[in-house]
């Protein structure tokens, strides 16, 4: 089995993985852990969750964290973008070329040394949009 930065690549972690690639749909940690266990009939919660957290915080997934809403988790970690539903909560990417400029114009204007940016757009998924009454 293959390692991964700083850690061990278990069953566990391997699964996790190779569920989470299936998707484009930033699952949550109960989404993924639903997704888990059909392979992992035994695994718990809270393993899909600390297995979660540990590949985020060594760079294998991306965890995204908007205050007042659920983390989602994405196996796409280069740079790119997403937009979340602001009546379902859904997240998508979108793919857009990533503004590198931001950081340096961050920089210029704080005297930070500006390491990266997230942004967020926010707006009406398709679904939603077309259950509006007209």
């Amino acid at each position: 089995m293959e390692s991964l930065p700083n850690m061990r690549l278990t069953t566990q972690r391997q699964i996790i993985l190779e569920e989470l690639g299936k998707v484009t749909s930033h699952p949550t940690a109960n989404e993924v852990y639903d997704m888990v266990r059909k392979r992992l009939p035994r695994i718990g919660l809270g393993t899909v969750y600390r297995n979660l957290e540990l590949l985020a915080d060594s760079g294998v997934i991306l965890k995204l964290e908007v205050g007042g809403t659920q983390k989602r988790f994405d196996a796409t970690v280069h740079p790119h973008y997403h937009i979340r539903c602001a009546s379902c909560g859904k997240v998508d990417d979108i793919d857009i070329p990533v503004q590198e400029d931001i950081n340096m114009a961050a920089s210029h204007a704080s005297q930070y040394e500006v390491l990266g940016h997230h942004i967020e757009f926010s707006g009406i998924c398709y679904t939603c949009s077309e259950r509006k009454p007209d």
